[in-house]
């Protein structure tokens, strides 16, 4: 049951962060000040990827709040971090984004770790 949950974690996370990244960009820089705050919150209204994205993340984060009645928070945090390793990927190849060579790298180790806790 963990490795279900985890994966429904990690799915809704990456899916989550793509949708977010992908309208913000799409958006343009916004202004923090309260009108800024106004807008932005318009906009999150307005953008269905933005809400896609909220629902993504609360599944995510109930899905975790199961995980962590069934596995140790050891196990919990250290395994969902293989949401960096999809993100950078898709980043790279959905978004376009440039992805060095020290961010694969760091992406890699992430994934290491990671296939230490499954065995």
């Amino acid at each position: 049951m963990r490795w279900v949950l985890l994966s429904i974690i990690v799915l809704a996370t990456v899916l989550s962060d793509l949708l977010q990244s992908y309208e913000m960009k799409r958006s343009g820089e916004q202004s923090v000040n309260a009108r800024g705050l106004g807008r932005m919150m318009r906009l999150i209204v307005s953008r269905k990827f933005l809400l896609l994205s909220i629902a993504c993340m609360a599944v995510s984060f109930f899905a975790f709040m199961a995980l962590l009645q069934v596995a140790p928070l050891s196990f919990a945090v250290p395994a969902s971090a293989a949401t960096f390793v999809l993100e950078t990927a898709l980043a790279k190849f959905v978004l376009k984004e440039r992805v060095g060579k020290r961010r694969t790298a760091g992406a890699l180790l992430v994934l290491g770790g990671v296939l230490l806790l499954a065995h």
